[in-house]
């Protein structure tokens, strides 16, 4: 199933209205970068993305075993870090994209269920397509 996601803003602004099926975001720029910040950055919305999958991911894995996941919270932390820094870069780039994912699992859990789901939490989808190679294709319409 494809998914498919509309983009709209208007000429002079940074703000971008977002449609994803029945449900409406904003994103937009923060002021020092010459948005009005009245929604969260592309940035944010990327992490959101990858939260928001870990987070269901591993709940539904949980609820799947009978384990007694609580809650979960998902904290993420994007940057940019120089190649020239970066002791295992495999990029040619002067930059990586990095992303930082620290989970908190709520919840009496024993220890090798904690570690099975921080195995699991790298198999969901958005991380997968995250770290695996993506091809975007790009054409004008009239």
């Amino acid at each position: 199933m494809a998914v498919i996601v509309i983009v709209r803003g208007n000429a002079g602004e940074l703000r971008e209205d977002i449609e994803a099926g029945q449900h409406r975001l904003v994103a937009d720029e923060p002021l020092e970068a010459g948005g009005k910040d009245t929604g969260a950055t592309p940035y944010h919305l990327l992490l959101a993305a990858l939260g928001a999958c870990t987070a269901i991911t591993l709940r539904m894995y949980a609820q799947h075993k009978g384990w007694p996941l609580a809650d979960v919270e998902v904290r993420l932390r994007h940057e940019k870090v120089h190649a020239d820094d970066c002791a295992n870069c495999e990029t040619q780039d002067r930059a990586l994209d990095s992303i930082e994912r620290e989970i908190v699992l709520h919840g009496p859990l024993d220890q090798v269920q904690r570690e099975r789901l921080l195995q699991i939490a790298n198999r969901c989808p958005v991380h997968r397509t995250l770290t695996s190679e993506i091809r975007i294709s790009t054409r004008l319409s009239a």
